[in-house]
């Protein structure tokens, strides 16, 4: 039997259907490709932005890459919060801030700051949310200075006029005093002072009596191996420590888990 199609009645009748479906199919097509040419330019553009930011942000020349994710961001401001008990808006507006200064600081500066972007950020954030005693901020160990130096952004902006004491060899590298100054001064350390290099170890006598004159608000201890009996004697009633990965000394109070080093001393 042959085919319906076949017959050219039948071919005559069907050609105006043919003839739409056909023309239908067309502008389908015609509509698929645009969406694909759209999509095609919608990707190359964010290869192209991607391929810049990774420039900005990917790890090379740090410990890690700048780049987190919301769900990083969203568990740290919740640390921080069960932490220090402020506000989630307050916390993810310093978080935000910190972030920032992360990033200028390293693409500004020499050198990067140790840690990931948890880490870091968690650290500048939540010390100026407690409240220090007072602006004296001891640091012990101090790379490049790129802490430090966004560690006194984020006090001034929590209304703590940060005097700084750094205790390095300063003997290079990394920590060369012209780098440890330069960046310092990225911070807004005063021209005129404001900023104590002591050069040596913390262990040094000499060291221990040059930072001895005073009680200091906040400590950061970077390195491992210090005498932190003698750190807990420099902090002042109430002040923030921040360390490393070391045992916590007798004397101080964990706060949490934004770092798993960030201490209070009792009062």
């Amino acid at each position: 039997m042959p085919s319906l199609l076949s017959n050219r009645l039948a071919q005559r009748v069907l050609k105006p259907a043919f003839t739409l479906v056909e023309q239908r199919l067309e502008r389908a097509t015609t509509a698929l490709q645009s969406d694909l040419d759209a999509l095609h330019h919608e990707v190359a553009d964010l290869r192209r932005q991607s391929y810049g930011l990774g420039l900005l942000l990917d790890r090379a020349g740090r410990d890690g890459h700048r780049m987190p994710t919301a769900a990083q961001v969203d568990t740290l401001v919740r640390e921080i919060g069960a932490v220090t008990g402020d506000r989630s808006d307050r916390v993810r507006h310093d978080v935000t801030v910190a972030y920032r200064h992360l990033v200028a600081l390293e693409a500004l500066g020499v050198g990067g700051l140790g840690g990931s972007v948890s880490d870091v950020c968690g650290r500048l954030a939540t010390v100026p949310l407690l409240a220090p005693p007072n602006g004296e901020v001891l640091e012990i160990g101090t790379c490049h200075g790129l802490f430090a130096a966004a560690l006194r952004r984020m006090l001034q902006r929590g209304g703590t006029d940060a005097r700084l004491t750094v205790v390095d060899p300063l003997d290079g590298p990394p920590a060369r005093e012209d780098v440890v100054r330069g960046n310092l001064a990225l911070g807004g350390a005063p021209a005129d002072g404001g900023t104590r290099l002591v050069r040596g170890t913390f262990a040094g006598p000499d060291v221990l009596e040059a930072v001895g004159d005073r009680r200091y608000g906040v400590i950061v201890v970077n390195d491992d191996g210090h005498d932190l009996a003698a750190v807990r004697d420099l902090a002042a009633p109430g002040a923030v420590v921040v360390l490393g990965d070391q045992p916590r000394p007798a004397g101080l109070t964990g706060l949490g888990r934004v770092a798993d080093s960030v201490y209070s001393r009792a009062a």
